[in-house]
């Protein structure tokens, strides 16, 4: 690679060299989703300086090397304060192997979702010329009014079942006197009095230990769902937490999506990285849509060419 940030070029042809990739035939669409978690505001230890941030750059080439027509990249809004300067790189380097780029961080409750949750998305398209504000102008024109965590999961409220994801966890007396706390007074944020000393004045985590308004849409729903230290994730109408079926619905997964095939052991952990990592599926809409359409231009151009 030659140069850093949009003046980068690549110093020679990207190729493929894992034998497992060398003869899948010719590539529509290259999707990647590279660890976010060197780019978290929530990650305390490594942000921004996180090695696997590099691998923002390695997906890009990857894209090129197997010759992709649209390349797309997610990750958190905060990647782009990365102190290597990772999507400025994979820009420069896109440009340099003839792609057109746009990237916009998505709203999943602008586009009628029922939680805040936004991404950083790219795209580059082989061969195109596509404006820069391609992206956020796709996303305008699928705009919709946001959903209230009523409308995922008013029908899960009383659901009896042993399925491990229809079972809220089992919580301490510490928070359940909490919860009590936040019902008994009708609040929805915990008072600094009722909450433990890493989480009083000065924290920047304020939603912690929060209860889930029933008319409005839930925060952005994480690993970390099945905790209440770690975010809003208190039932809006019952004295527990979110089931991870709750946190699935509200994270736009259906309920034909099988968490758990015949012959797997999953656990509580695996389902609360499974749900919590995963890319609301109407961002994921939106961005391949626009994909879609971008190369459908591009091959209306050249046929009338």
């Amino acid at each position: 690679m030659l140069g850093l940030g949009e003046d980068a070029s690549f110093g020679y042809e990207p190729e493929v060299v894992d034998p497992a990739l060398s003869d899948i035939g010719p590539v529509d669409m290259f999707i990647a989703g590279p660890p976010c978690q060197g780019h978290s505001n929530l990650n305390n230890h490594t942000r921004r300086q996180d090695p696997r941030n590099d691998l923002y750059v390695a997906a890009a080439a990857l894209g090129v090397a197997l010759n992709a027509e649209t390349i797309i990249i997610e990750n958190v809004p905060t990647v782009l304060n990365s102190h290597s300067n990772v999507v400025a790189t994979a820009v420069g380097l896109l440009r340099s192997a003839g792609y057109g780029v746009s990237m916009s961080v998505l709203k999943a409750d602008e586009l009628g979702s029922a939680q805040r949750r936004n991404r950083h998305f790219l795209l580059a398209v082989r061969n195109c010329e596509i404006p820069a504000d391609y992206l956020a102008g796709a996303a305008r024109e699928l705009a919709s009014e946001p959903l209230p965590v009523s409308w995922a999961i008013a029908d899960l409220v009383d659901v009896a079942s042993d399925r491990l994801l229809d079972t809220a966890p089992t919580l301490s007396s510490v928070n359940m006197d909490r919860i009590d706390y936040l019902f008994d007074h009708d609040l929805h944020d915990l008072p600094d009095a009722q909450r433990p000393d890493c989480h009083k004045n000065g924290t920047t985590y304020t939603a912690v230990y929060g209860r889930i308004h029933w008319d409005k849409p839930a925060q952005t729903i994480t690993t970390g769902f099945g905790t209440p230290g770690q975010g809003r994730y208190i039932h809006p109408t019952r004295r527990r937490l979110i089931t991870p079926h709750e946190a699935a619905r509200i994270q736009g997964f259906p309920d034909w999506f099988d968490f758990a095939p015949p012959g797997t052991d999953v656990k509580r952990k695996n389902l609360a990285k499974w749900i919590g990592d995963a890319v609301h599926p109407i961002l994921g809409y939106a961005v391949a849509l626009s994909a879609l359409t971008a190369s459908e231009n591009l091959a209306s151009v050249q046929d009338a060419a």
